[in-house]
């Protein structure tokens, strides 16, 4: 394969290229190449590869919604995938109807960032686990004129991780940023589940109905999940008696 002749008309890009077109550094591109946010290249050989126009309008796409719609890797991945392609069109468009009604109730505004240098300080977080957070999909690094900066809407997952390793979940015992990973997968498979079974019930209302029990249900199922947890735990111990 790798004497293999390549036709540069289709593949007309190796990785300086869409290095050089996109900004990004090689570590990156393999980065988002593994994380299925960009499909894989042509390879011709065990460490050589070509890549075609739609690897660099999906890279460029990728940095427009990481950067300028501050979406996490996994939204941007879901995104790119079509999984909202579940929803019929008139229940895409009673979604954007009370997307609008509701934006007060989603806290914060993502356009607002922060920079991650005092972040890390303030909190004792490194910056190794920054990324991870930020590979679990936890939250998004933004570049902004040449220094690490992330949405103000994030600032929670910082706080909160900082606030573990504060509470003695220390890497020397043996804590680290991937035990979140089940956290993440399962409330994920949850929260889907939750749309799948809110969506046919609420699309027969109207929109400002609609908004109006997403406003008090929100506060009602979060209270609920930290109840339950709670409960789950108490009934765990409650077990070993």
């Amino acid at each position: 394969m790798a004497g293999a002749a390549v036709d540069r008309e289709r593949w007309p890009y190796r990785m300086k290229d869409l290095c050089e077109r996109t900004g990004l550094d090689r570590q990156t591109v393999h980065f988002y190449i593994a994380k299925g946010l960009v499909p894989e290249g042509h390879k011709t050989g065990r460490n050589m590869a070509y890549y075609g126009a739609e690897h660099l309008e999906r890279l460029r796409l990728v940095l427009e919604l990481k950067n300028e719609r501050f979406l996490p890797l996994d939204t941007i991945r879901a995104v790119l995938d079509g999984e909202d392609g579940e929803f019929s069109p008139e229940q895409r468009a009673l979604l954007s109807e009370v997307k609008v009604r509701v934006a007060d109730v989603l806290e914060g505004s993502a356009a607002k960032t922060v920079a991650v240098s005092g972040l890390l300080r303030r909190h004792e977080v490194a910056l190794e686990e920054l990324r991870a957070l930020e590979d679990l999909g936890l939250l998004s690094l933004l570049e902004v004129r040449g220094a690490l900066h992330l949405p103000a809407t994030d600032l929670w997952v910082v706080e909160l991780w900082g606030s573990f390793r504060a509470a003695g979940f220390t890497s020397e015992i043996g804590f680290e940023v991937a035990d979140l990973r089940v956290y993440v997968e399962r409330f994920g498979e949850l929260f889907s589940g939750q749309i799948r079974m809110l969506t046919p019930k609420l699309a027969r209302l109207p929109a400002d109905q609609v908004a109006e029990l997403f406003r008090r249900g929100l506060p009602l199922i979060n209270s609920f999940l930290a109840r339950l947890h709670q409960a789950k735990a108490r009934n765990f111990f409650a077990a070993l008696d």
